[in-house]
């Protein structure tokens, strides 16, 4: 009986391990993707900001639109 007890903990424990490793490899790639999103969304805003910028350099600020 106690023996059988033994067996079904060293049971569980081992799928325990076996799916914390498992949950383990999931946050780890998790990771690595949110760090690539993140990297793309710097680069996206620096390229809308140098759009911006440069859309900025080829008006004046005061000039009135053609319709006018």
């Amino acid at each position: 009986m106690i023996e059988d007890r033994l067996v079904n903990i060293e049971t569980k424990i081992s799928f325990q391990e076996d799916l914390v490793e498992e949950l383990n490899k999931v946050v780890y790639q998790q990771q690595q993707k949110l760090s690539q999103l993140e990297a793309i969304c710097t680069s996206l805003a620096r390229h809308i900001q140098s759009l911006a910028e440069a859309g900025n350099e080829s008006k004046p600020a005061n000039e009135m639109p053609p319709h006018y």
